[in-house]
């Protein structure tokens, strides 16, 4: 059986390989050192260059293929190292060692993603989140490969060329990139009405998250637990953030891909670098292998979940990120990862989107990174020694001694040996498989809309509202009319004032409901054996899918600007500069000018960034204070009256000191706030109350002031 690996020893391990500059000599990939790194190899000072110079050479052949094919889709990532350790044992459900022992600590390595952008496209694209996990455990890797939506597009992993076609940019002109607002992407949806359900989640605020510390992960597909017993139970997994779901709004996701496209890598790295290490607990949903048809929806159905209120989310472990990637290329770009790394005590469903992944995530890497041997490259690397009969092939650096590389073999004894399962041998679980082959969907999965309708009907106001404004938008873009006809004829069958509401601003008529015909049949098949249904379900709503009802107690990492000019108020803005920090917020002072400002009392004090440099999209709050030299300042400034209406109009908190009131009066906030109205009034602190302005910022938004008139841009 393989030695166990102490958590320190792991953790160590996954940075071998890593290479540091500092007090070293230049030298070749082979180890020559290099006297001159800034000339080529001349026949004389402007002579013709030698082909000999084999310094050049390798220089600029390793630099011609730096680049590899970036990824079809989750091409933009960002990743972080970090730790899990579960709560308990979970040994009644699974023999999977990494959730064993409480103490042990597992390594991780996550990388979160854009799907439909490339590598160079904006963090803040309203678009599905990709949640990898990779877990280094002592039985090999495990992956968790999920996304921050708990359900997909399609059924079958068939149509998954299909639909990322559709989705990126239309081959004719490569445009619109990392959108979904075009022709071809509604025209595929339109037709797939088994996308009904993913389109209100992406249509949700769920696609414009504020972090990608706060947003939750999901494994998507169904999976097997298995114990030590052979006992079987359907397992869905969920990664909850510690510090809530939220997202931004979407004029402002629009305005931060402009300001800083890359806001989520940067707030994640920020972060870390900072010690707030970002947290999520792991959630499991356990379902006994005898209710696996016990619910109106088929636990194998990626377009389903399984609501929170029949099956409650059990929360078993922490993870923390807490180191960032030393070299982007070397491990967020080059880590691999697939559905099909599995440790003993977790396997597969039938579920065919799920199928089909397994085949699909080795053939990228196979293509990605050009070889077999991708396991060998660091990040992807086990923590265990390898010990099979694979060898050679591009870029192999495991040296194996062994005279066989065979099996069965009497040469080497037999070497490597299979590994009974009372020595962590992986089995697969035993399935009874008794059928005709077919291409063809069981009828449980035909119900293409109660869920669909289950999630809108479980936001609140103001989330409904965002997902309206969102389909009136992406369909607004869509040019052919038959499409945005079709598509509005499928949200007739979800809820047919969210129909209403779409069609009044694409200004055309609602359609008449009638089922619409499933296209994604065989030639030969009948349409009507295809025909959608709609079963009904036991609960209506579900508080858990709300962001609504998320965490809203902290202000832990929460970003805030500090408008302030010379002649400020010191003492009030130390104070709540202070207060902010201790409640665990980052503060940055933006002033017209770069380099210090001066207090009131001739202090000098740092500028962290300007009125013409940062936005008010960046901050997740606004403070001003007092100081008559620095108040008449900003309250004659358009830029910094145009950074409170912007907060104003994202509904942020808003905070001014008591002696600052006139930049509040000369903006917005006054006109808006004299009709007194206290949905006006909410989120904006007057009198340079910290607790109060702490409160309101834990809140995250206050989306109620978008009822109120359009707040000037």
């Amino acid at each position: 059986m393989a030695k166990k690996l102490s958590a320190n020893k792991k953790i160590a391990d996954l940075s071998r390989n890593t290479e540091s500059g500092e007090g070293e000599l230049m030298s070749t990939d082979q180890g020559l050192l290099i006297n001159d790194d800034q000339n080529s190899l001349k026949a004389g000072e402007r002579g013709a260059t030698l082909l000999e110079d084999f310094i050049l050479r390798e220089k600029i052949t390793h630099f011609d293929h730096e680049r590899i094919p970036e990824r079809i889709v989750h091409a933009r990532g960002s990743a972080a190292h970090g730790v899990f350790q579960v709560y308990k044992s979970m040994a009644k459900y699974t023999k999977a060692g990494f959730l064993q022992d409480p103490a042990v600590q597992t390594p991780v390595f996550v990388r979160f993603s854009t799907v439909a952008g490339s590598r160079g496209s904006t963090d803040l694209a309203r678009d599905v989140r990709g949640f990898s996990v990779k877990f280094y455990t002592d039985e090999g890797n495990y992956d968790l490969v999920g996304n921050n939506m708990p359900v997909f597009f399609i059924q079958d992993a068939m149509k998954f060329p299909d639909l990322i076609h559709a989705v990126k940019p239309e081959p004719n002109n490569e445009i619109p990139q990392a959108a979904s607002a075009h022709d071809t992407f509604w025209d595929f949806i339109s037709l797939m009405p088994e996308s009904t359900h993913m389109i209100m989640w992406a249509m949700s605020d769920r696609a414009i998250p504020r972090s990608l510390r706060m947003m939750e992960g999901f494994g998507v597909h169904t999976f097997k637990f298995i114990n030590a017993k052979g006992v079987v139970s359907f397992v869905k997994f969920h990664w909850k953030p510690l510090l809530g779901v939220h997202s931004v709004a979407w004029d402002e996701a629009q305005q931060i891909s402009g300001k800083d496209p890359d806001f989520h890598r940067r707030d994640l790295w920020e972060a870390i670098e900072s010690g707030n290490f970002p947290e999520w607990e792991l959630g499991v949903q356990i379902i006994p292998e005898a209710d696996e048809h016990k619910y109106e929806f088929d636990l194998l159905d990626p377009t389903k979940l399984v609501p929170e209120e029949l099956v409650p989310v059990q929360r078993i472990g922490k993870m923390t990120l807490n180191r960032n990637p030393d070299n982007f290329f070397a491990e967020t770009e080059q880590v691999a990862f697939h559905p099909g790394h599995l440790v003993p005590g977790i396997d597969f469903t039938n579920d065919p989107l799920l199928q089909g992944r397994l085949f699909s995530y080795t053939d990228t890497q196979l293509s990605r990174l050009g070889s077999p041997n991708f396991h060998e490259i660091p990040i992807n690397r086990s923590v265990n020694t390898i010990h099979n009969n694979q060898r050679d092939g591009h870029m192999r650096q495991q040296i194996n001694k062994d005279v066989t590389s065979y099996s069965p073999n009497s040469i080497g004894g037999g070497c490597p040996y299979q590994a009974k399962a009372a020595e962590g041998g992986f089995t697969s679980h035993e399935e009874r498989i008794d059928s005709r082959k077919v291409r063809n969907r069981s009828k449980s999965f035909f119900d293409h809309f109660s869920q669909a309708t289950l999630f809108f009907n479980s936001q609140s106001p103001v989330e409904q509202d965002h997902i309206v404004n969102a389909l009136r938008f992406e369909l607004s873009k869509v040019t052919r009319p038959a499409i945005r006809e079709r598509m509005v004829g499928i949200l007739t069958l979800v809820d047919k004032t969210l129909a209403k509401k779409v069609a009044d601003k694409l200004g055309m008529p609602v359609p008449k409901p009638e089922q619409p015909i499933n296209h994604s049949i065989p030639a030969d098949g009948n349409p009507a054996a295809y025909q959608p249904t709609k079963v009904k379900q036991r609960i209506e709503r579900s508080e858990a899918l709300s962001m609504s009802n998320t965490i809203k107690d902290t202000i832990q990492t929460r970003q805030i600007a500090i408008l302030a000019a010379d002649g400020v108020d010191e003492a009030s803005l130390k104070n709540m500069a202070n207060k902010l920090k201790a409640a665990g917020a980052q503060t940055k002072i933006v002033a017209p000018h770069m380099g210090d400002i001066k207090g009131n009392n001739g202090a000098a004090i740092p500028v962290d960034q300007t009125l013409f440099n940062t936005s008010s999209v960046l901050f997740d709050a606004v403070y001003v204070p007092g100081g008559k030299a620095s108040v008449n300042t900003m309250a004659a400034d358009a830029d910094a009256l145009h950074f409170i209406n912007q907060a104003y109009k994202h509904c942020k908190a808003i905070a001014c000191d008591s002696g600052a009131i006139e930049v509040l009066n000369n903006s917005y906030v006054a006109k808006a706030s004299g009709e007194g109205n206290e949905i006006a009034e909410a989120g904006i602190v007057k009198d340079g109350n910290a607790k109060k302005f702490i409160d309101a910022i834990a809140m995250h938004r206050f989306w109620e002031r978008e009822q109120q008139s359009k707040v000037p841009a």
